[in-house]
């Protein structure tokens, strides 16, 4: 038997319900196994695991990218630019804050993309992008 590469990510949440709200709701993703202190999502075929941890994530800071404060650590998906615009209307559309409002990054150069950053309610921040050529994701 084979398996399609996944990634596994667990991450740390301080209150379920509101974690259920936000991934579930506002970003539409199937809820899986689940417990009293934690669940599993369907992240495009990817497992993310919510965990309730007192106190929630702790971000290490920010690394400067095309002039923006990046908040370190996040994790996201990589989609494509209709995929990527519709969830930037769907999270306006729920009054979702961003750390980094929706722009194309590095335009005209290799791996010229559509970015935008955000947080869930425990403070974990999420990314999405969607490159103009997805042939160049590794590009230099």
């Amino acid at each position: 038997m084979s398996l399609r590469p996944a990634v596994h990510l667990a991450i740390p949440v301080d209150d379920l319900g509101a974690a259920r709200r936000f991934y579930g709701g506002v970003l539409g993703l199937s809820e899986g196994r689940s417990t009293d202190h934690w669940i599993d999502w369907d992240l495009r075929g990817h497992q993310l695991v919510t965990h309730v941890v007192p106190g929630g994530p702790v971000p290490a800071g920010n690394s400067e990218v095309d002039g923006h404060a990046v908040p370190i650590p996040h994790f996201g998906l990589l989609l494509s630019t209709e995929d990527f615009h519709a969830l930037a209307d769907r999270l306006r559309a729920a009054g979702v804050a961003f750390v980094i409002e929706p722009y194309r990054r590095f335009p005209g150069e290799p791996g010229e993309q559509w970015t935008m950053f955000l947080h869930d309610p425990a403070g974990n921040a999420l990314e999405f992008k969607a490159f103009r050529d997805p042939s160049q994701v590794f590009t230099r």
